[in-house]
């Protein structure tokens, strides 16, 4: 009977070194220990500077904050709720506003403005990237109230709808329409 041969050990400590990569890799593309722990958020809606909120100006128009578009978060790729709304604030700066936001968290999320519409299920995960859009930057926790800053220069009317973004893996966890307030 032959005599059956084992590999050498620097054959072996290869294979283990190889091995250790590669799940390194995987953990840190994955970044599974975000399933498990929430970040919450509780920004206040910003006061501008200027006038106190909800005081009216020479003339009668209001010089507080007035929500100009808003929409409910729907689930896509993970379950999402909340809504979304921009408002324009007494200094005449905007913000996306996202209220109640409760989804999952997950590797390099980001909040985008486009102009894809928004569809239910798979048919709608993977569109908002595809044409018009802005990132507004990284999610800052997937749970809470969260404000982000709207650039002054961007014109609104190309931007219909709002998705919590996963970068890492082009794919929406949910989107809101943006419909006018």
């Amino acid at each position: 009977m032959g005599r059956v041969r084992l590999p050498s050990r620097p054959v072996i400590a290869g294979v283990v070194a190889v091995g250790a990569m590669l799940l390194a890799a995987g953990v840190y593309w994955f970044q599974p220990w975000k399933l498990w722990v929430d970040e919450t958020v509780r920004d206040e809606l910003p006061a501008a500077v200027g006038a106190p909120a909800g005081t009216t100006a020479p003339g009668g128009s209001s010089t507080g904050p007035r929500t100009l578009v808003s929409g409910a978060l729907i689930s896509h790729e993970h379950e999402t709720s909340g809504s979304a709304r921009i408002v324009r604030l007494s200094d005449g700066s905007r913000v996306l506003r996202l209220e109640n936001l409760d989804t999952s968290n997950g590797p390099d999320l980001r909040v985008l403005l486009t102009d894809a519409p928004v569809k239910a299920g798979p048919a709608g995960w993977r569109v908002f990237d595809d044409g018009k859009h802005i990132s507004l930057g990284k999610l800052k926790g997937n749970k809470g109230d969260q404000n982000y800053a709207v650039p002054e220069d961007l014109d609104l009317a190309g931007y219909t709808s709002v998705s919590i973004w996963c970068d890492r893996f082009d794919v929406s966890f949910g989107a809101a329409e943006l419909a006018p307030a």
